[in-house]
């Protein structure tokens, strides 16, 4: 079982991301929009993976990333993001650029499992 949270503000690539994962091996998902709602689903439900973007409209990604590993522990991360240099320092095991390629996104999933 692997559980993945996405953490992504516009709907359609949200919805991208997550029929990626599914093809690729996730078994359940949550998508939640903004940085509060992203550390709240975690609690509920501990991640085994996540992917998030970095600008949100209510906080950022990785503010909500640095919370939940606090909270959580080590789990992979996967930033799909427009704004990649604003990663540097994020607790990323991997980053991609937007428009990102839903079979890549696979890829880098499977290639994050532990």
């Amino acid at each position: 079982m692997c559980h993945v949270l996405i953490i992504e503000d516009e709907a359609l690539i949200a919805m991208m991301i997550e029929d990626s994962l599914i093809e690729a091996g996730a078994t359940s998902v949550d998508i939640v929009a903004s940085e509060a709602d992203a550390v709240d689903a975690a609690h509920r439900h501990r991640p085994d993976f996540i992917t998030s973007d970095v600008r949100l409209p209510q906080g950022t990604g990785p503010g909500a990333v640095a919370e939940i590993l606090r909270c959580c522990g080590a789990i992979p991360v996967l930033f799909i993001t427009a704004s990649p240099d604003e990663c540097a320092g994020c607790a990323a095991d991997a980053i991609m650029r937007k428009p990102a390629n839903p079979r890549e996104i696979g890829l880098r999933f499977r290639a994050l499992q532990h």
